[in-house]
């Protein structure tokens, strides 16, 4: 796992890290209170079967304070819609990324069909300024990007929301806020235990 610090840290890169994740209308069950011996229950009239999926991004560089980078795609259940993120979603959000951030990115993420398909390798070698590795497979405690979909979703918990357009709403909503809180960041990198020094 050194290598991508050692590749960053020799050409003044930003270390990210990328996840995808998703939310449907129904929202995640949380702890609520109630009075003893009475389950509280929220009724949902749910419209269509939406979902919202998520790429998110989370760059750090020494000195510098941790960005979260985030796109999202909506899905309303129509026949032949795609559900998920393409090969040129995923080159938008690098390009978005270098853009914001001003420099070269070193970016670390899965092995997700999408992220290891030709289309994608061309995507990536188009760009000089791009360079991926992928972690060891079966280690989702090495990316801080679940960090933020933890904290997303437990915020989201006993929410009643009935539309798309809603749901989209309040998952903008959460993830700016964790935007304006890089110590929230920080401490999402801090939790995968990794050293992110330059070796």
């Amino acid at each position: 796992m050194a290598d991508h610090k050692r590749l960053a840290a020799q050409q003044g890169a930003w270390l990210c890290f990328e996840d995808e994740a998703g939310q449907t209308l129904r929202s995640p069950k949380g702890r609520t209170w109630g009075r003893r011996g009475h389950t509280p229950v929220v009724s949902l009239p749910v419209k269509g079967a939406g979902r919202v999926s998520i790429a998110g991004l989370i760059a750090t560089r020494p000195a510098r304070r941790s960005r979260l980078i985030y796109r999202m795609r909506q899905h309303r259940g129509r026949k032949g819609e795609r559900r998920g993120f393409s090969e040129a979603d995923y080159a938008a959000l690098f390009d978005a990324a270098h853009q914001q951030l001003g420099g070269p990115l070193v970016v670390v993420w899965d092995n997700l069909n999408t992220h290891t398909s030709a289309e994608m390798g061309r995507l990536i070698a188009a760009r000089p300024w791009l360079t991926v590795f992928h972690p060891p497979a079966y280690a989702p405690e090495l990316n801080p990007v679940e960090g933020v979909w933890a904290h997303m979703k437990k915020s989201l918990a006993n929410l009643a929301i009935r539309t798309v357009d809603q749901l989209i709403a309040v998952v903008k909503n959460r993830l700016k806020r964790m935007q304006y809180r890089p110590a929230l960041i920080t401490g999402f990198t801090a939790k995968t235990g990794l050293d992110f020094r330059p070796p």
